[in-house]
């Protein structure tokens, strides 16, 4: 199963945490949004590998607007 991290606002990207392939557990910051000179944390929801980054640096992000996705851990 695949999380799809998504934007909650209009925000500029001001710092990319993580890159593809890096292990993140639940609650881990992916990506620090930038809002009228507030930093905002996106996380993921649960944990597993970091499958694509779809932000850069400096883009800006609208409401719904796709970050991340982060591929989950499935036990067994």
């Amino acid at each position: 199963m695949v999380e799809e991290v998504r934007a909650e606002m209009v925000a500029n990207v001001w710092k990319v945490v993580v890159g593809v392939g890096d292990p993140v557990a639940a609650g881990d910051a992916l990506v620090i949004l930038d809002s009228m000179k507030m930093e905002i944390p996106v996380i993921s929801e649960d944990g597993g590998t970091v499958a694509r980054i779809a932000v850069q640096e400096g883009d800006v992000v609208q409401d719904g607007d796709l970050i991340a996705l982060v591929e989950q851990v499935t036990a067994g």
